[in-house]
């Protein structure tokens, strides 16, 4: 299966023109799941439809910026079967003018392999590294308790507006415990590209307002016991060069192909 991830940047800059960079560079690249952040959906317009075309069930999470019609939102080519929404709330520092930033929206995806696919917004100030370690912890426990004593793998994916080295990254690379909780993904830029930094906010990108270079957005594969349920094949940054001097959001993505992993026994 191929997953990416990538945040829109809603619809600023020249819209149209990205647009274009967008809708090909999908259609060539045909990710069979996409976690999207910052996209537009109001009532005469639907950005992923827009971007994607057919072939895609398209799930808009339900918290949107009431000006823009920003969240998040989440596209599979296979049946979703069930859609999981949390406020991740976690301090009086959460912005309630942003609603879909603190959220997580997952979806129970009817695929070759049976999955979750969750995509995860913590909040972005540089500041709330406690806030984006509860919002962590709170998504891991969500998605603890919808798998039950059921086995499925679990995709996180999304912009999570921490570096590597941030607690809640270490978190949920298994690196440290928080709040009472422990568990393991397996960081699919890390698996395919050890110790190379993989930005994906990165200043040379004009778009990005930034003054440094960081790597925020991530695809991770859930473990079990002796590591990951589904092995990492490639993964690499998704509309990371310009097209013809076009550049397709202030974001990098991630792409990544998984496979299952063989029996051992």
């Amino acid at each position: 299966m191929r997953v990416a991830t990538l945040n829109l940047w809603c619809r600023r800059g020249d819209w149209p023109t990205r647009r274009k960079v967008l809708a090909d560079g999908f259609r060539e690249l045909r990710p069979d799941l996409i976690a999207f952040q910052e996209s537009i959906v109001t009532d005469d317009y639907d950005q992923i439809a827009d971007l994607l075309g057919d072939g895609y069930e398209i799930h808009h999470g339900g918290a949107r910026t009431p000006h823009d019609g920003a969240g998040t939102t989440i596209a599979s080519r296979w049946p979703v079967t069930k859609l999981h929404e949390r406020d991740l709330s976690v301090t009086s520092r959460v912005d309630p003018a942003e609603p879909w930033i603190g959220r997580v929206y997952a979806a129970e995806v009817d695929g070759p392999e049976p999955l979750l696919f969750v995509n995860h917004k913590p909040s972005y100030p540089l500041h709330m590294e406690l806030e984006r370690e509860l919002q962590a912890v709170a998504t891991a426990r969500m998605v603890e308790d919808l798998l039950g004593s059921g086995q499925r793998h679990v995709v996180l994916a999304g912009d999570f507006d921490a570096t590597p080295e941030a607690a809640s990254i270490r978190f949920w690379s298994g690196k440290q415990s928080l709040h009472g909780l422990s568990v393991c993904y397996r960081d699919a830029w890390e698996q395919a590209h050890p110790g190379e930094p993989g930005y994906t906010f990165a200043t040379r990108n004009p778009l990005m307002r930034w003054d440094w270079d960081r790597r925020i957005d991530y695809v991770f594969v859930r473990c079990e016991a002796k590591g990951p349920t589904l092995r990492v094949d490639r993964c690499e940054p998704l509309f990371a060069d310009s097209v013809d001097g076009v550049w397709a959001s202030d974001h990098f993505g991630v792409v990544a192909d998984l496979s299952p992993r063989p029996s051992r026994t």
